[in-house]
């Protein structure tokens, strides 16, 4: 069942994020759709071998402004926290960064393979933000870690 929750949930966040990452004219956006829609179902068909981030051969894949500024945005909020004790500041956490997670979504103008990479890295975030929201403050504060080496990694994949 948890499986099945997980599954679905990916496949919601990757819907939402293929719906808000589009082109302006008609004509592209069905497009970009199709394009989107073969992702999305290729990504659920093979959710644990398309997950893994990729480099561009060897290089870092370029990433838009708007998304670098919002993984700047959410390190920022990890390195200022200071509410390590407290179930309620790691729910605040939890909402100041899926606001920016949500910026990101809906400011993503990234297209082809690096759009693909980008949702690689993005997707993972979803269920560690949802273990910031726990009742356990344990953890919480494990997923504050991993959430915290995650976004750092993203310099390893995106410049």
């Amino acid at each position: 069942m948890k499986n099945s929750f997980k599954l679905l949930l990916t496949t919601a966040i990757i819907v939402a994020i293929t719906i808000s990452c589009g082109e302006t004219t008609k004509k592209k956006q069905e497009e970009h759709n199709s394009e989107k829609k073969e992702t999305v179902k290729k990504t659920v068909d093979n959710h644990e071998k398309d997950s893994e981030i990729q480099l561009n051969d060897g290089k870092l894949w370029l990433a838009n402004p708007e998304t670098t500024r919002g993984i700047l945005n959410m390190q920022q909020l990890l390195n200022t926290f200071s509410g390590e004790d407290s179930l309620e500041a790691y729910a605040t956490l939890k909402s100041n960064l899926e606001k920016e997670f949500g910026t990101i979504i809906t400011e993503c103008t990234m297209e082809g393979e690096s759009h693909n990479q980008l949702h690689n890295f993005l997707v993972p975030m979803k269920d560690l933000f949802n273990d910031l929201g726990s009742s356990d403050l344990t953890t919480c504060k494990k997923s504050f870690k991993v959430l915290e080496k995650h976004l750092n990694s993203y310099s390893s994949y995106f410049e």
